[in-house]
């Protein structure tokens, strides 16, 4: 693999090291400016936003923290076409000096498939790093602009919002006795793939030569370069952010339908994923509907009619993972039973592909995907779900056991694989270090993941608005998850917003 190499004398100067960086510092450059941009959005001046901008994408923090993101992500060893990846500090910091406007052509972007769900391929195109780096430069322009701009009850790809937030939003929609009946499922076809470059050119309030060209890259494929007529690409750093752009308005366009307030129009979105309610079928059908299929045709962009179905809550309908569904005049947000299904295939392959290795192997395998899935699932009604799942893992732990040692009894077993923690029901084993010391790893159990309601995000809440920079602050450090009894909050140990017997 070929690594890009420095070449500018500049990064011998003691005072220009990667370590040496200051990074609260330049965070906090960064976030003034942002700051700055929003609140010239708001205001309406529009050019001293545009300046703004300008000035933050030629800023040294924020060509630094550009690259700090794309050398720390996931995807930081993935190349690109050219191959490049950027290994040491010098590397990076040459990187950073190197994010210049003047004389940039990005590289086509390299194409990748991965699986989906129903079987078939996703396209993924993956830019050069250089370019990533250049994407998040310019993402840190865009951002404070999109989320002034951004719809109340959109929370995917947003900074302090998350799945929970929307599966709230669902709940507060649906949970009462005269909410709306009625819930229209939106999926938007190849949405990525077939927005519309002329309205993003037309609309989006950045750097327009960097974002054509951006969007007029192509993709390599079986040496052989393919032209991108629409869409962003799937794997580009700022992809979410021209995505959620070019859908913002969205529910503004689904509410101006409501004649009357007795229509109980609601939305929420995540990501391309919506849904919309509505007081009977015909106003969903006969208004909503229409009222979404224009919105989106401006953008180029047009509903599934196999996928886009109205449903009754007491039928329910499944969104973000979650069945969402009322029996009788209680709502319920559960695990999908497809996800639950799925997640019992992942355990059935990790323990089958584990028969010859430790048990320590195992349980660094299985313990963090049972603690990700319980703890997304944690705001809903899950309860019953974690047994489910705890006694599959249990049965499918004694299986492997079995297949290792068939000649061995029931009582060794349980001697050699669960007394490790002082409890004969948990499957543990002690692990000795090499100065003496020993700890005990033991089977995470879904049981032991508490339950409890999630506290929406305020629509209106903005993240580069000084006003709620302490709001946010609280919620990063979990205080929002404690009642409030009026004066200062209480601290994170504090009772629950709201007991596990209350849950939705």
């Amino acid at each position: 693999m070929t690594v890009g190499q420095p070449t500018d004398a500049s990064l011998t100067s003691p005072s220009l090291t990667w370590k040496a960086i200051d990074w609260p510092r330049v965070r906090q450059e960064v976030r003034r400016l942002q700051m700055r941009i929003a609140k010239a959005t708001q205001t309406g001046q529009h050019r001293k936003a545009q300046a703004l901008q300008w000035i933050l994408t030629h800023s040294r923090s924020a060509r630094l923290l550009a690259v700090h993101r794309v050398t720390t992500n996931r995807g930081a060893k993935t190349p690109g076409v050219d191959n490049v990846v950027w290994r040491t500090d010098r590397q990076k910091l040459h990187a950073a000096l190197n994010l210049k406007r003047h004389g940039y052509s990005p590289q086509p972007l390299r194409r990748h498939y991965i699986p989906k769900p129903n079987g078939k391929l996703r396209p993924l195109s993956i830019p050069t790093l250089h370019d990533r780096a250049m994407q998040a430069l310019h993402a840190l322009a865009l951002a404070p602009i999109a989320e002034t701009l951004a719809d109340r009850n959109s929370y995917g790809f947003r900074e302090g919002r998350r799945c929970a937030d929307a599966l709230e939003q669902c709940f507060k929609m649906l949970s009462r006795t005269n909410s709306a009946p009625w819930v229209l499922e939106g999926d938007i076809r190849a949405c990525f793939d077939e927005i519309s470059h002329a309205w993003l050119l037309r609309h989006v309030p950045m750097d327009k030569p960097i974002l054509r060209a951006w969007l007029k890259a192509g993709y390599w494929e079986k040496g052989q370069l393919f032209p991108t007529p629409a869409g962003t690409p799937q794997g580009g750093l700022i992809s979410p952010l021209l995505a959620n752009l070019a859908l913002d308005g969205m529910e503004q366009a689904v509410k101006t339908v409501a004649a009357r307030r007795g229509d109980k129009i609601n939305f929420a979105r995540y990501a391309d994923d919506f849904i919309v309610t509505g007081a009977t079928r015909e106003l969903l059908e006969q208004k909503v509907k229409p009222a979404l299929t224009a919105f989106l045709h401006e953008r180029g962009l047009e509903l599934s009619e196999q996928k886009t179905v109205i449903t009754h809550i007491q039928t329910g309908f499944d969104f973000l993972g979650h069945t969402v569904r009322k029996h009788g005049d209680k709502l319920l947000i559960q695990p999908a039973k497809s996800k639950v299904q799925t997640l019992r295939q992942k355990i059935s392959r990790v323990i089958h592909a584990a028969l010859g290795r430790t048990q320590e192997t195992l349980l660094r395998q299985l313990n963090p995907l049972l603690r990700g899935w319980a703890n997304y699932y944690r705001n809903g009604v899950a309860r019953q779900t974690f047994a489910t799942v705890d006694d599959y893992v249990w049965h499918k732990l004694w299986n492997w056991m079995a297949r290792r040692h068939p000649g061995k009894s029931q009582a060794w077993k349980k001697r050699k694989y669960f007394t490790a923690a002082g409890d004969p029901g948990r499957f543990s084993v002690r692990i000795y270090r090499q100065n003496g010391a020993s700890r005990v790893l033991t089977l995470y159990q879904m049981t032991k993941t508490g339950i409890e309601r999630h506290l929406k995000i305020k629509g209106e809440a903005n993240p580069y608005d000084p006003s709620y920079t302490e709001y946010f602050e609280k919620r990063r450090c979990f205080v929002w998850r404690t009642r409030w009894t009026g004066g200062k909050p209480k601290t994170a140990t504090a009772k629950p917003v709201m007991k596990t017997s209350k849950k939705p």
